[in-house]
């Protein structure tokens, strides 16, 4: 196993142990902390083990950040349907 996919397996453990501790503003802080570090991360699962296997990590990174994407999603969709 790569470092990048060791480094992907402690950012998705980390991320599910913040995702049970309480928080005031509904883990949003948290979550784009854990953006700023899982995008590269991701970058270099990409690169260091192909497309698929990033696909898989990626995969796993949105169940546990559903919210933003799901968020994302919605953006995406009412910017298409105004133009």
């Amino acid at each position: 196993m790569t470092l990048s996919l060791i480094l992907a397996c402690v950012w998705l453990l980390v991320a599910n142990i913040l995702a049970m501790i309480p928080s005031q503003d509904n883990h949003w802080r948290r979550a784009y902390v854990l953006i700023a570090f899982g995008v590269p991360l991701w970058v270099w699962v990409v690169v260091e083990n192909g497309w698929l296997i990033a696909l898989v990590v990626l995969i796993a990174a949105m169940s546990v950040l559903r919210w933003p994407v799901i968020y994302l999603t919605r953006w995406f969709k009412r910017l298409v349907m105004r133009g």
